[in-house]
Formats: structure tokens, C-alpha cells, sequence
């Protein structure tokens, strides 16, 4: 079995991982966060979102996000943007990536945009054609592809028949969402070959929630097929106000330490990533959910304590 040399980590927490926060988190923190972030290493961050602020108010500043991080050269920003008027702010703010969303399930297309499935794909083809003219990357995420909240079970082909769709919008790379972390490893090999069949196997990505304790476990499967793409969220920030019980992404911290720990190389560097886990954790007032980052930040004041002192 060939692992790949390198894995994509496409750190979500600016966006997926505060959207769900109910205390406003100020503007200047998520910058921080972002800038932090950056500085760490990563080649693709989701910063910020364009959708109507009545639905998720903790978005609302996406703009003034995008005006102020410092960009790091080499780094693409990506933002969520659901329609024309999403994706005009996008451009305004010089966002280097735009981020589509759908569903493989149509009772969480219903709950979470309020349509169809195929009416979610018309809605977009506006979007994604002015990407394309515009040279922008165009991205597609679909939720629930392992599991509904509403539904329960979501068919491959259910999965399949939406990349198809969203392949044929020309999207430059399609995630797999566990939207809840119900995916177990077999299932997760099942639904990526399936969809390697219809779509570059190098532009697909995994995207998973570690409800129940499954996406370090999911995102092996996914690299024993080929997958070298995945999402994460620092200090595991994060679940779905569509989706009640739903966790966090999994820790972006403990992807890397697996990851690293495979000689598997990212270009990110987990020290610094774990301090930054360490900030928004404490900025918000949350436990941090990653376990290598709790694990290294005791190590590291230990080590502190235990120095000597100057004279």
C-alpha cells in the first residue's frame, strides 16, 4: 500500500469551525486567528463566508475579515458563497477561492438551504460560470455524504450523482463531507472509490466530523485509497446549526500529528498550529477539543516549570 508524500490540509476553523459559535466573536480575533494560521504554514485557509447574515450572523464581517488579514504569498482564501449576491462580495474582497455547497441528501438540502438538491445545482451555475470567467478557483463541499440527521443512510450513488453535478459546473475540487461523523472506515473507502470514478481522485478531499470519534480513522481510509486532500479545524472548532449533535471537525492538530508521525510531509508547522488552537481556544472561552494540542501544551509548560531559573 502507497501512502501519498504529501497531503493538502485545507485548515476550515476561520469559517466552518466559528460559524457555529453563538457569542459574536469579534472581527480582530478572527484576523488574528487567520494571521496565526498563516504564518503556520498553510497553503489553503476558509476565512470567511458571504451568505445573508439573518442565517448565520457569526459571518456577517466576512468582508471586513478580507480586508484586514495579512496574506500570506502562496496561500489561497477561500469563501463560502451561495449565490450572485455571495459571490459579488467574494470578488470585492479579492477571495482567492469560492466555496459552493450542496447536499447528497435531500431532507439536509431542504433544512440547510431550503430547495432541492437540483434546484441547489441551478442556483449555483451562476456562480460557477462567473468563477470561471473571473479565473477564480471554484470549489464544491457535500454535506452528509456518509450520514443525514434527517434521513438517516445516504446511498453512494445519492453521493456520486451530486459530483457528477457538481464536476459538470467545473469545480477545480470537490469535498466529501461527514456533515455528523457517522462514517466508519469501510464505508468511507466505498463512497471515495465511488466517486474516484467520476472525478480526479487528487481533487477530492475529505471532510470530516469526529462525533463519534471516527475521522482520524476516516481520513487513513481515505489515504489508503488515494485521498490527499483534507479538512480540518484548529483546536477541533466547529459543528452544524443544521445538524443538532454534530461535533467539531476533527482537530487540525491531531491530523498533523498523525500525519507528520507517517512521514507524511503538509508544510505546516504543528507547534505553531497548536498555539494558535491555544489562542482562539482562550479568545472564545471553549475547551480545546484536540487532544495532541491539550497533550503538547502541558508538555510544553512542564517543561517550563520544570526549567531552571536565571540569576
Amino acid at each position: 500500500m502507497t501512502l501519498p508524500h504529501y497531503v493538502k490540509v485545507v485548515e476550515v476553523g476561520p469559517r466552518d469551525g466559528l460559524q457555529n459559535e453563538k457569542a459574536m466573536v469579534p472581527t480582530e480575533v478572527k484576523v488574528d486567528l487567520i494571521n496565526r494560521l498563516s504564518d503556520a504554514g498553510f497553503v489553503n485557509i476558509e476565512a470567511a463566508s458571504f451568505v445573508s447574515p439573518k442565517w448565520v450572523p457569526q459571518m456577517a464581517d466576512g468582508a471586513d475579515v478580507m480586508a484586514r488579514i495579512q496574506r500570506r504569498p502562496g496561500t489561497l482564501y477561500s469563501v463560502l458563497t451561495p449565490n450572485m449576491k455571495g459571490f459579488e462580495g467574494a470578488v470585492a474582497a479579492s477571495a482567492d477561492e469560492v466555496v459552493i455547497f450542496g447536499a447528497a441528501s435531500e431532507a439536509f438540502s431542504q433544512k440547510n438551504i431550503n430547495c432541492s438538491i437540483a434546484e441547489s445545482i441551478e442556483r449555483f451555475a451562476p456562480v460557477a460560470a462567473a468563477a470561471k470567467e473571473k479565473g477564480l478557483r471554484l470549489r464544491a463541499s457535500i454535506s452528509c455524504a456518509l450520514g443525514c440527521p434527517y434521513q438517516g443512510e445516504v446511498p453512494v450513488h445519492a453521493v456520486v450523482d451530486v459530483v457528477r453535478r457538481m464536476r459538470d459546473l467545473g469545480c477545480d475540487e470537490i469535498d466529501i463531507a461527514d456533515t455528523i461523523g457517522v462514517g466508519t472506515p469501510g464505508r468511507v473507502q466505498e463512497v471515495m472509490h465511488a466517486v474516484a470514478a467520476e472525478f480526479p481522485i487528487d481533487r477530492l478531499s475529505g471532510h470530516f466530523h469526529d462525533t463519534y470519534g471516527q475521522a482520524l480513522s476516516n481520513i487513513l481510509a481515505s489515504l489508503q485509497v488515494g485521498i490527499s486532500i483534507f479538512h480540518a479545524s484548529v483546536a477541533g472548532l466547529g459543528g452544524c446549526p443544521y445538524a443538532k449533535g454534530a461535533t467539531g471537525n476533527v482537530a487540525t492538530e491531531d491530523v498533523l500529528y498523525m500525519l507528520h508521525g507517517m512521514g507524511i510531509h503538509t508544510g505546516v508547522d504543528l507547534e505553531q498550529v497548536v498555539r494558535a488552537g491555544d489562542f482562539i481556544s482562550q479568545s472564545i472561552g471553549r475547551a480545546n477539543s484536540s487532544r495532541v494540542g491539550r497533550a503538547l501544551l502541558t508538555k510544553w509548560a512542564a517543561a517550563a516549570d520544570a526549567a531552571p531559573a536565571c540569576v
